[in-house]
């Protein structure tokens, strides 16, 4: 049988999810429409390493250039897919370890991150959302052990080496929630969040570290859904001031900016799901997620109409996935396997720990 590779029809600026394990017909007409650059998986989506290879293969060869395939996959409580994958530790770990010795708190950082790369682009993930470089203030209930340090310099080296081992595997990164959402206690995915620190006091802090990552070439940022109230009455990832002004202009991001889930409780406040696409593209995000509400997804690609230009589609283009592993050859590699023995040293460390 003569295999027909995708259309061709560049990307668009809108990733959706889609239900289950499999793509349904449905699914694979929404994918199909020019709007759509990308699909985010979730926890529902995996069953197991073959099943998302085979549903990444789909997805990839549905269109070309390929739909970017991406998830949530950091290590500690945010990791999608468990069973077959190294169960990454939270990035807190790598600022403890960074506390008693740098070096191989570095080096470590970098093995977590060649670590998570490799295994998921050996099944067909062309990016994860990671790292999160917020400060661990010491408060915020969505972040918490998320954060690799409360010091913007030692996030600022550990978010590098992770980024860096990440690249070395052929992966793009994420850094995440400009200017930085460590110090609100709110959840901005059930509550609105309003963060009334200065821009002074939050360049001199929270910027530091996605300054450190853009000096070194980050790939896209995601901007926080948080309302900084002193700078700007929008948040962040509706905010031309914040995405032009301050993220391109002042810390002369050129990569691809990404907004967060536009179903979020904090996001949802402003106006239809339309609407906020609109707004998230026209200050400036080049894609914008529409995550766990189809019919929201539906009314966005039915009612949005958005020509991105040029230089957006090339940030987005840049996302691919450029790491070449097979999964089931990945446990013979070496350095997969020098990883994975740091990884459980580790997690072994971490649970004699909660046993005290």
């Amino acid at each position: 049988m003569q295999h027909i590779t995708g259309k061709s029809m560049s990307l668009g600026s809108v990733m959706v999810d889609i239900e289950g394990t499999q793509l349904q017909a449905h699914e694979i007409d929404r994918l199909m429409d020019p709007m759509v650059a990308g699909v985010i998986l979730f926890s529902r989506n995996f069953e197991s390493a073959e099943q998302i290879q085979d549903l990444t293969h789909e997805i990839h060869d549905l269109r070309h250039p390929k739909l970017l395939i991406g998830v949530d996959h950091e290590g500690g409580r945010v990791q999608r897919f468990r069973t077959g994958f190294t169960h990454i530790p939270p990035m807190r770990v790598l600022g403890e370890l960074y506390e008693q010795d740098q070096k191989q708190s570095f080096e470590t950082a970098e093995k977590f991150g060649w670590l998570l790369a490799a295994e998921l682009l050996a099944v067909g993930i062309d990016f994860s959302f990671a790292p999160v470089v917020d400060l661990d203030y010491g408060g915020s209930k969505v972040i918490g052990d998320r954060a690799f340090h409360a010091n913007p310099v030692a996030v600022g080296h550990l978010a590098f080496h992770l980024m860096n081992g990440m690249r070395k595997a052929g992966m793009a990164s994420v850094a995440k929630h400009f200017p930085g959402h460590g110090y609100i206690e709110a959840d901005t995915h059930l509550e609105v969040a309003v963060d009334e620190r200065s821009l002074a006091e939050i360049q001199q802090h929270d910027i530091q570290p996605f300054l450190r990552l853009i000096e070194n070439g980050v790939d896209a940022v995601m901007p926080a859904h948080v309302i900084y109230s002193q700078v700007d009455k929008k948040p962040a990832g509706f905010s031309e001031y914040w995405l032009q002004n301050i993220l391109r202009q002042q810390c002369h991001f050129e990569g691809a900016i990404i907004s967060d889930d536009m179903s979020m409780k904090a996001a949802t406040e402003y106006g239809s799901a339309a609407d906020r696409v609109l707004n998230a593209l026209q200050a400036g995000c080049d894609l914008v997620l529409v995550c766990n509400d189809p019919m929201a997804a539906d009314e966005v690609l039915s009612k949005v109409h958005w020509q991105s230009n040029p230089l957006s589609h090339a940030r987005l283009i840049r996302l691919h996935a450029h790491g070449k592993f097979t999964y089931s050859k990945l446990q013979y590699d070496p350095q997969w396997q020098a990883a994975v023995s740091i990884v459980n040293q580790i997690n072994q460390q971490q649970d004699q720990k909660d046993l005290i």
